[in-house]
C-alpha cells in the first residue's frame, strides 16, 4: 500500500474514469478539485483527502481510503474510496435522465428515424404519378 499517488492514475485505477487520458483531461479542464482547489494531473494525493469530480450535471465526491496507481477489480473499490456524494446530486442526475425525451415537443429538433421513414414514404415519386419520368425529369418513351 502506497502512501501517495498521482491524481490522474488514482482516478483511473479507482474506475472513476475509463481511461487515464480522460482522467488527465478532466484535471486539465478544472473538473477535479481537492479542498476546493483545482489540481493538475500530476498532483499527489494522500489518504483521507476528499476529491470532487464534476461529470455534468453531477459533482461526485470521494474520500480516499487507499492510494493506488494500478487498476483493481470492481469488488475491491470499497477499500479504495468512500463515496461521499451528496444525495441531492443523485436526485439531479435522475431528474436529468427522466427529462431527456419526455419534454421534447413533437416536431422539434432533428427528425427521428420513424419521422424520416414517414417523409421518405410520403415523397415516393410513384405516389405523384411520376413513374413515366427518368431522374432528369424527362418523359420516358414506351
Amino acid at each position: 500500500m502506497a502512501e501517495t499517488a498521482r491524481i490522474d492514475k488514482w482516478l483511473w485505477a479507482a474506475r472513476i474514469f475509463k481511461t487515464r487520458s480522460l482522467a488527465a483531461n478532466a484535471c486539465k479542464n478544472n473538473r477535479v478539485t481537492i479542498n476546493g482547489n483545482n489540481v493538475k494531473p500530476a498532483h499527489i494525493i494522500k489518504r483521507g483527502e476528499t476529491i470532487c469530480v464534476k461529470k455534468s450535471p453531477v459533482t461526485y465526491s470521494f474520500k480516499v481510503l487507499d492510494c493506488i496507481e494500478q487498476r483493481v477489480g470492481a469488488k475491491l473499490l470499497s477499500e479504495v474510496y468512500e463515496n461521499v456524494t451528496d444525495p441531492k446530486q443523485y436526485e439531479l442526475l435522475e431528474m436529468n435522465r427522466i427529462s431527456g425525451f419526455i419534454d421534447r415537443a413533437r416536431g422539434t429538433g432533428r427528425p427521428t428515424k420513424k419521422d424520416r421513414r414517414a417523409l421518405d414514404e410520403f415523397a415516393e415519386p410513384a405516389m405523384f404519378g411520376f413513374d413515366d419520368f427518368d431522374e432528369d425529369g424527362l418523359e420516358l418513351e414506351d
